[in-house]
């Protein structure tokens, strides 16, 4: 036990630092990266060798890289856009349509905000979605119903997280994200009835209509993560999801609403992607290029971040006569995010291949069945709730997953990868995003705080159950 809490010091210390002494991720990461260093040159691991210091640099690079290159270009396409207008501008277009309340609520939470976070990442759903609720509900109403929205969509930034934990995880990434997929469906449903009840909508037929299209959505997400990929699943569900409701508002009204020209980017950032998808899943040319680490592939050409620099860089061109490309917005918005990936890939990294997770396998290899899925749950969702990424959170837990002798392996990384998903989502971090979009006082953040911590911990516990069904009894 003694080797068991020394090997897992960094990350104890990681945790404690951003919850108990609040500090920013990225000093915690730089203290657990630190700590694990000094741990590891001191022999509380693996022999210190040349030949593992090579292989930490190059997997953690190769990460590093499949990372930056989603998160650098997709900050910069979230700048431009926020420049044009698009997020208001949609906004304003959802007024238009003339729904009742419970299709709005419907529409928003499981068609324009998965739609919008899956293309973009960062919580820019919540520029469109938050003024749009209170506008629509009572302030508290709207902004808890934004949240739940939010916290229903962890395919973020075309799949980034998905597509790193199964690089972690040493699985095809179509595998990780259709096993996600169904491990989150439970926790779809349970979020998009809770919006749902926030809205104030008691009588029986929305809530049916909440069923089937929340199936509609589980169906598209796990179908596309199955056979193209979860780079444009999210993507395509939450686009199936708005389909539906822009034919019943055709069918209801006998006309269509004009889509805002200020958001034109994200359907041209639609059109690269499925064209790119099916261009490489026709031709198999994303194969051309592979960078090899010891442990790690990737491929640049099949990364989400070319669809996103290929649209940026139209933006900008489109926009430069009016003003110059934001750098310093850039830098300012990047640099903390990246740095902060960067640490966590780097820890995670070093724990893997200097040996500092050989006692934590061994104690989640004895666990009994029943009790594996719950202690897998809990341990994501608190990474990603503590980091406020889906991305950190995976790098924190899933090589311990990865490393385990089990048949059911695709499956407990799935329950990494939707805990720690949902429970970034429901952060500090994207609090304080909805709770500066909507001026909040004092009160209004407490409440949100603690409706978003309920949200953490319910969604901990339907991962937990749902794995234990599809694990032991299915």
């Amino acid at each position: 036990m003694g080797s068991l809490l020394l090997q897992m010091s960094p990350i104890a210390l990681v945790i404690a630092l951003i919850l108990i002494v609040r500090r920013p991720p990225v000093q915690a990461a730089l203290a657990g990266v630190a700590l694990v260093l000094l741990l590891w040159a001191l022999g509380a691991a693996g022999p210190v060798s040349a030949a593992i210091s090579s292989a930490i640099f190059q997997d953690t690079t190769i990460l590093f890289l499949s990372t930056a290159c989603v998160i650098v270009p997709g900050l910069a396409f979230v700048i431009l856009v926020e420049r044009g207008g698009a997020p208001q501008a949609i906004g304003a277009w959802v007024k238009e349509l003339g729904w009742t309340p419970p299709a709005q609520v419907i529409f928003i939470v499981l068609g324009l905000a998965p739609l919008l976070e899956a293309m973009t990442g960062f919580g820019v759903s919540l520029i469109a979605t938050v003024p749009l609720l209170m506008g629509l509900f009572t302030r508290q109403s709207g902004m808890k119903i934004a949240l739940a929205g939010m916290v229903i969509m962890p395919w973020g930034t075309l799949g980034l997280a998905t597509v790193i934990g199964a690089l972690l995880a040493h699985l095809p990434a179509e595998t990780l994200g259709s096993h996600s997929a169904l491990i989150s469906a439970p926790v779809f449903l349970c979020l998009a009835a809770i919006a749902m009840w926030q809205g104030g909508i008691r009588s029986v037929s929305p809530w049916l209509g909440l069923i089937v299209v929340t199936a509609l959505f589980v169906a598209v997400l796990y179908s596309i993560n199955l056979w193209i990929g979860p780079e444009v699943s999210g993507v395509l569900a939450g686009l199936a999801v708005a389909c539906v409701g822009l034919g019943i508002s055709f069918a209801q009204r006998k006309k269509l609403v004009r889509w805002p020209s200020a958001a034109w980017p994200y359907l041209a950032l639609l059109g690269v992607i499925v064209a790119s998808r099916g261009l490489f899943v026709l031709s198999g040319w994303d194969a051309l290029w592979i960078v090899k680490g010891e442990h790690v592939s990737w491929k640049p050409l099949a990364s989400p971040g070319l669809a996103l620099l290929i649209v940026t860089l139209w933006m900008a061109i489109r926009q430069s006569a009016a003003a110059g490309f934001p750098w310093r917005a850039l830098f300012n918005r990047a640099k903390f995010p990246v740095t902060t990936i960067f640490l966590f890939l780097l820890l995670s990294q070093v724990m893997v291949n200097a040996g500092f997770l050989v006692e934590a396998q061994r104690t989640l290899q004895s666990l009994s069945g029943i009790s594996l899925a719950p202690t897998i749950a809990l341990l994501a969702g608190i990474a990603g709730y503590v980091t406020g990424s889906n991305v950190g959170g995976n790098t924190l837990v899933m090589p311990s997953i990865a490393a385990l002798t089990s048949e059911h392996g695709a499956w407990l990384a799935a329950m990494v990868n939707s805990a720690a998903g949902h429970g970034a989502l429901g952060s500090l971090s994207i609090l304080s995003l909805i709770t500066g979009l909507a001026g909040a006082n004092r009160h209004e953040e407490n409440n949100l705080i603690r409706f978003a911590f309920g949200l953490v911990a319910l969604n901990i516990v339907i991962v937990a159950a749902t794995g234990i069904v599809l694990l032991y009894f299915l």
